[in-house]
């Protein structure tokens, strides 16, 4: 005899929430998808709790966003409102070149095959500066070649709007390293495309040490061949705004991709990473460590961590941690970890999420053996960031985050010393 459907209305519901929809669409038109978030917008299609992730370079495909959206909910989007339209870039971006002669720097044009191979854009912003970039930056290292030592890309804007790409190409076997340093003044689309070869091991460091009044905003996309290894490290320091939007996925088996991420936000500076790590190949693995510190009214940081194992990718190995401490009242961190499984064969997976101020105990032990309370913060502080300084292998680059780290908190120091003043003044014990 032939089995009839469930008229059990919690079989249904059940067969909605546990559909195949997968929420991830390509295409040119936008439209609903199951499962996105909302966020007070129209209402959506029942489906799988995951947010919509559209790709297309046309930027149409992506309605200007107004805040309620997913992906832009937590960004101050007044702030970034120029590069939300087309635009004629108006200001520039200066590119000075440190490199071994193993790698290639050259430039290419908007219309080379190498562009879009790897990153699809996620979002308006990204789709525009795809589609209006005029040089690409392409760092090339061939098979089997091991650079000598690390390649050094100094990009320092000067003030107006502009468009950036860059390409690293690292190819069968090979092993770099490169560093990417953004400094000076401007209002920034950018996009930057990592294809890491089979067997091949590419280490990208992406430093954010802008001046105080820029905005950039970034989608960065890696691709890891099999057996290959990928580190990219992301500091985020300067600037008015920052955005950025890293997308790992992999080509093959054994791939091994460590993001690590560090940042440090001052009074009113907003700094955003949004990460995606897109398992699709068995065997696998992935490690995700990001850590901030804020202080003064009005700091803002982000970190979205998403992570999908889909159900090819069997025997996945993969874990995201974000910690964040608040040094200063008026301060604010937003914190989201995202773990999605669709196969039940996982070597592990996991996701941790903390936000805090000082601990209390620490800072005691500290003081009980005559270390002042200001020197007892600024070790608490360099403890904290030591996990991801330590690990990114670059001696010149280690030494100024240190620095940087140093300063910052200085003027800590100089504003409880005020803080204390103040109180002082008004009869107030401190």
């Amino acid at each position: 005899m032939a089995s009839t459907p469930s008229a059990d209305p919690a079989a249904s519901l059940a067969g909605e929430v546990l559909g195949t929809t997968t929420g991830f669409t390509t295409g040119d038109a936008p439209g609903p998808v199951p499962g996105a978030h909302s966020h007070g917008g129209p209402a959506r299609p029942p489906g799988d709790a995951r947010p919509e992730r559209r790709t297309s370079r046309n930027p149409d495909a992506f309605p200007p966003p107004d805040g309620r959206e997913e992906d832009w909910r937590f960004t101050p989007l007044a702030r970034l409102r120029p590069l939300l339209e087309p635009f004629v870039p108006d200001g520039k971006m200066v590119v000075d070149v440190r490199a071994p002669e193993e790698v290639a720097v050259a430039f290419a044009d908007r219309s080379d095959p190498r562009v879009g191979s790897v990153l699809t854009p996620a979002d308006r912003v990204s789709a525009l500066a795809m589609a209006h970039v005029e040089q690409v930056i392409v760092v090339s290292v061939p098979a089997n070649t091991v650079a000598s030592a690390p390649t050094f890309l100094t990009l320092r804007g000067e003030p107006g709007t502009a468009y950036l790409h860059l390409i690293i190409d690292v190819a069968q076997g090979a092993e770099a390293v490169v560093v990417v340093d953004h400094v000076g003044s401007t209002t920034l689309a950018s996009n930057a495309e990592f294809r890491v070869g089979a067997a091949a091991s590419l280490t990208v460091v992406s430093l954010q040490d802008w001046e105080p009044d820029a905005v950039h905003v970034e989608a960065q996309a890696a691709l890891i061949g099999r057996d290959a290894r990928f580190r990219h490290i992301v500091v985020s320091l300067g600037g008015d705004l920052v955005r950025i939007a890293p997308t790992v996925s992999y080509a093959g088996p054994g791939g091994d991709a460590e993001l690590l991420g560090l940042y440090y936000a001052d009074a009113g500076q907003h700094l955003e990473h949004r990460l995606f790590v897109d398992h699709g190949a068995p065997h696998c693995r992935s490690r995700v460590i990001y850590k901030g510190a804020l202080q003064g009214e009005g700091a803002h940081t982000v970190w979205i961590g998403d992570v999908l194992i889909r159900p090819a990718a069997e025997q996945t190995d993969t874990y995201e941690l974000n910690r964040n401490l608040v040094l200063t009242d008026g301060a604010r961190a937003d914190s989201v970890p995202n773990l999605e499984i669709e196969t039940g064969e996982v070597a592990g997976a996991g996701h941790a999420s903390a936000t805090g101020r000082f601990d209390d105990q620490q800072l005691f032990y500290l003081q009980s053996r005559g270390i002042p309370a200001d020197e007892a913060r600024r070790l608490v502080v360099r403890g904290f960031f030591a996990q991801v300084i330590a690990q990114i292998g670059i001696a010149e680059v280690e030494e100024r985050l240190l620095a940087a780290i140093e300063d910052e908190l200085g003027r800590v120091s100089i504003e409880r010393s005020e803080e204390r003043s103040e109180l002082k003044a008004g009869g107030v014990s401190a």
